[in-house]
């Protein structure tokens, strides 16, 4: 089954390209977003439903900035060394779920249960 479009952000390069493979077989479309400023314009182009974000380039602003302009997007952060405490700041910032970006499974897992929520409540 697939799911609509999603948007993904990482600073390494071939940290986007493996999560960008592994959602693809799950997933409409899959864009790569070159850099945190390029975020909001690719996610609007493409209607993304779930946005993959790596907060280290990137700002808890940006997260709460990428919640309230796609309310109905979900979005998914990446950090290599998230603890309990920026888990928790991430998670009032808006997102979703935060994970490692070497954790592929825990990313596509968490990308397709958020885009099953937010099909069931769009129904």
């Amino acid at each position: 089954m697939q799911y609509a479009s999603v948007v993904v952000f990482q600073s390494d390069p071939a940290a986007a390209q493996l999560v960008a493979t592994s959602l693809s077989r799950h997933f409409e479309s899959v864009h790569l977003a070159p850099s945190p400023e390029d975020l909001r314009q690719t996610i609007a182009r493409h209607r993304a439903k779930v946005v993959i974000v790596d907060i280290e380039p990137a700002r808890l602003s940006d997260v709460e900035s990428l919640h309230r302009e796609f309310p109905a997007a979900s979005i998914v952060c990446t950090h290599r060394l998230a603890d309990e405490e920026m888990w928790s700041a991430v998670l009032t910032a808006g997102a979703d779920d935060v994970l490692p970006p070497s954790d592929i499974p825990g990313i596509l897992s968490s990308a397709v249960r958020n885009a099953l929520a937010s099909r069931g409540a769009a129904a």
